[in-house]
């Protein structure tokens, strides 16, 4: 019994994280209320690897696990970016800036919603996972001293967009962990613990890099994905006007 349970500590770690990150961040300690964020997303992808690999999945931990990403990757991002950029009224139109903040989470948990529902394409996501579209958004906070706050505005906006889209993104959750391995996933996470306390800032504004490539990706695939429909399009429109042509002769 105490061993199905493992999953679950590791979810409930996720969302007390997540919970502590939104505190941190009304203190005025958005660095590490981003860090949190950051080794939140590592309990996320580690509860359902333990799981696997000790054969303890469950709906309980599926619904769980659904209920703290929304806490952790949807709201305390949302609000990281809130209170760092969008919180001066004379910059942004605070009814402006409490819509974009709340479009955030409701699309995470859109997203959410829908994985829990839908099956997806093997190997992929569909649509931009909502850890990693909250990782984003609350590193990106970090640099509101060299980014201008419309840009974080759409940003934001965009990054809400990614989670509901069609647009597919590797999935690398199918990577597991040995059953002999667990023991050391508790060191992991303490090590990670212990960086973040160190270097906040520094290890948030690191992580910024590859989950914004990550994020791109996808709306790359998108971009390329309009340009090859509209390729056909005038593919088939060419077509047709030769067929047109050779009717009239």
């Amino acid at each position: 019994m105490l061993t199905k349970s493992i999953p679950s500590l590791f979810t409930v770690g996720n969302l007390f994280l997540g919970v502590l990150s939104i505190i941190l961040v009304f203190n005025g300690q958005a660095g590490r209320a981003a860090v949190l964020v950051i080794v939140a997303m590592l309990l996320d992808g580690l509860d359902g690897r333990v799981a696997r690999a000790l054969n303890a999945q469950s709906e309980f931990g599926k619904e769980l696990d659904s209920l703290s990403d929304v806490i952790s990757f949807g709201v305390a991002p949302a609000f990281i970016m809130y209170v760092v950029a969008f919180n001066d009224a004379s910059v942004v139109s605070p009814a402006f800036a409490w819509i974009v903040t709340a479009i955030f989470p409701i699309c995470g948990a859109l997203r959410l919603a829908r994985f829990n529902v839908v099956a997806g394409t093997p190997g992929y996501f569909i649509g931009l996972p909502i850890p990693a579209a909250g990782g984003v958004l609350c590193t990106l906070a970090l640099f509101v001293n060299e980014i201008n706050v419309y840009v974080l505005l759409v940003s934001t906006v965009l990054l809400s967009y990614l989670m509901v889209s069609t647009v597919k993104y590797p999935n690398f959750k199918k990577a597991g962990i040995p059953k002999a391995a667990i023991w050391v996933t508790p060191i992991i996470v303490a090590a990670a613990i212990l960086i973040a306390i160190k270097w906040p800032e520094s290890i948030s504004k690191m992580i910024f890099v590859p989950l914004l490539l990550y994020a791109l990706y996808g709306l790359k695939k998108n971009v390329d994905g309009i340009f090859i429909r509209l390729r056909r399009k005038n593919k088939r429109r060419g077509v047709d006007d030769k067929h047109s042509v050779k009717s009239d002769v």
